[in-house]
């Protein structure tokens, strides 16, 4: 393994710590004050200099995330807010706004985008007729079981895995389960993410799923770029063309910034991924992230560059941006029956110094070329 820049073998790095925790691990812990008392979480570190928490009672969402002691996962000064202060209809179903914060906050699981109602005869309940959902739906704000938690060793290659399920559930209403495996090499460089939802329930019931995935300062700063392999910009916020901000190179954080949001049609590498990238303007860091396109097509760009806030997210997404009611209607609806599941994986790669980030440019300019502006 390649402990702190030189190649070291297991049975040498044992014959030097008493701890391989010395060097990385695994740690779960409970945060205990403000609005994240009571939060559970698990500490994920590799020996080369990766750190990601895990917050178990928040979906098993991703929390604060660093490289070498530098952030790169978005802190919104929400905090990792306890499940039970969330109160998914208040302030007219934006209240999921309230929970945003840290490097994943997952929508789903039968609903993702803005809120609406919808028909839930499905559910064969006469006094619930519809259901009445918020912003990116409930997962957010429910903890999760953890199964899992540790070094996994296959000879001498270690993997940190933390493996949880979360159960979005109701009498006479949709009952579907998320099992989620979060996996980082002793010395490496990536988050791997794989995740399964399943319908436990023996009634038909709708599936969305996005990742809210979410990058601050230091990697999103002046001259930082989106490396992404575009087809073409289906659509975009209002706000996008009142403002006149780029898609793709952004700027300082801009006082009173309203958020902007495009959908781009992405072009999938030859296994079968979608693949973008942020790269800061020097190229001296960034972060890729890389999904199956079949089960995540859709992928969207959000933009929050306020001052005081100043973060991008990168989306991808099982449906358009025109939401629930519009995928009912054109028949993209994804309709889980009983004992029915779909899979996901995801990896977020850092990417340390100008060799790293060039590699990436170019793998993505392999695959698709990107314009300069939106053409919408």
């Amino acid at each position: 393994m390649n402990i702190f820049g030189s190649e070291v073998s297991v049975a040498a790095l044992r014959e030097r710590t008493g701890d391989l925790a010395s060097v990385a691990g695994v740690r779960e812990v409970v945060l205990g004050n403000g609005v994240e008392r009571g939060v559970r979480a698990v500490q994920l570190r590799s020996a080369a200099g990766l750190e990601v928490e895990v917050l178990v009672d928040r979906a098993l969402d991703l929390g604060g995330a660093r490289f070498r002691g530098v952030p790169f996962g978005w802190r919104s000064g929400n905090g990792f807010r306890h499940p039970g202060l969330h109160e998914h209809s208040d302030e007219g179903g934006l209240s999921w706004l309230r929970a945003l914060d840290g490097l994943l906050v997952s929508g789903g699981l039968d609903h993702t985008l803005f809120g609406n109602e919808v028909d839930a005869t499905q559910y064969r309940y006469p006094p619930k007729r519809t259901v009445a959902h918020g912003l990116h739906g409930r997962l957010t704000a429910i903890p999760g079981r953890l199964l899992e938690a540790g070094e996994v060793w296959d000879g001498d290659r270690c993997t940190l895995r933390v493996r949880g399920e979360v159960v979005q559930a109701t009498s006479f209403g949709e009952h579907l389960r998320l099992t989620r495996t979060i996996e980082v090499d002793f010395d490496g460089l990536e988050i791997r993410l794989y995740d399964v939802v399943d319908n436990v329930g023996y009634e038909r019931t709708p599936h969305m799923f996005l990742y809210h995935l979410n990058f601050g300062w230091p990697v999103i700063d002046a001259g930082t770029e989106l490396v992404a392999p575009i087809a073409e910009t289906t659509w975009q916020s209002d706000s996008a063309a009142v403002q006149g901000v780029s898609y793709r190179v952004l700027p300082d954080p801009q006082p009173g910034f309203v958020e902007q949001v495009y959908e781009h049609r992405l072009v999938a590498d030859e296994d079968g991924r979608h693949r973008v990238a942020l790269i800061r303007g020097d190229s001296t860091f960034g972060v890729e992230v890389s999904w199956d396109a079949a089960t995540m097509p859709s992928f969207f760009e959000w933009q929050n560059l306020r001052s005081g806030q100043y973060a991008v997210g990168l989306e991808p997404s099982t449906h358009h941006v025109t939401g629930d009611a519009a995928a009912r209607e054109d028949g993209s609806m994804t309709w889980l029956e009983h004992g029915e599941s779909r899979s996901y994986r995801t990896t977020i790669r850092v990417l340390d110094g100008v060799e790293a980030t060039t590699a990436a440019r170019d793998a993505v300019r392999r695959v698709a070329g990107q314009p300069e502006g939106s053409n919408l």
